[in-house]
């Protein structure tokens, strides 16, 4: 999977990003590093990299800022780094559209794993392991497209729509929609929606679940997915 795969890594201290750079390229992949968010971002538009990694602390444009305007342009998974576990710098991360966080200092191991993780939920977003219900289970299936009230998911073109109208979405608030219409009217915990959706196979941080629970609302309705209190999340059937 690393081989050749573009990695843009945007932090401003010169010893983490030479290490990590130099541990990126040992895995395999292809690194541009970048000491600040305005080269980032100009990094960005002229290679097209597969996935950033953006520190949130960096100067001229900050991770968030910079992070908004990839997702302007481009759904390439993003995962923010952060020094603090319990910042509100990594929920306004998760706000900006990133698709995870790492905690700083990360071991070099651990963000490679995490990498992959973020890279085989993108490289498998419309798979047979996406968590998309076959025909006949879920909604009012129609070819492939299954009816939630005035939400239409179809699970072959990995589209979504409202009242007719596209929805966009990232891969992962697709594939946590996809979860979600697998099981109408089912409870799914946050752990599960980490381990299915995240590819955690350990305890996570749930903010990210919650953060993309409320992201995916603003976009198909925020009656559509329902909290049930101390017990994780509903699509309403």
């Amino acid at each position: 999977m690393a081989e050749h795969t573009h990695v843009l890594f945007v932090e401003d201290d010169d010893v983490i990003r030479e290490a990590t750079q130099l541990a990126l390229e040992r895995d395999g992949f292809v690194v541009t590093a970048m000491p600040d968010g305005l080269q980032g971002l100009e990094a960005f538009r002229a290679n097209r990299p597969d996935i950033a990694l953006l520190d949130v602390m960096v100067p001229g444009l900050d991770g968030v800022s910079l992070c908004r305007r990839i997702r302007d342009e481009s759904t390439v998974p993003v995962i923010m780094l952060s020094a603090r576990a319990d910042s509100i710098d990594v929920v306004l991360g998760l706000e900006a559209g990133a698709d995870d966080y790492v905690t700083k200092p990360f071991d070099g191991a651990v963000l490679v794993a995490r990498i992959r993780a973020v890279l085989r939920r993108f490289g498998h977003a419309s798979g047979p392991e996406s968590g998309a219900p076959a025909a006949g289970e879920g909604g009012s299936p129609d070819g492939g497209v299954l009816h939630f009230g005035d939400l239409e998911i179809d699970t072959e073109g990995m589209e979504v729509r409202k009242d007719g109208a596209t929805v966009a979405l990232t891969p992962t608030e697709m594939r946590l929609l996809l979860e979600f219409s697998s099981a109408p009217g089912t409870v799914l915990s946050r752990d599960k929606l980490l381990e299915r959706v995240w590819d955690y196979g350990w305890g996570g941080d749930t903010r990210v679940v919650d953060v993309h629970v409320q992201r995916l609302r603003t976009k198909v309705g925020q009656d559509r997915i329902e909290t049930v209190r101390g017990f994780g999340y509903k699509l309403k059937a």
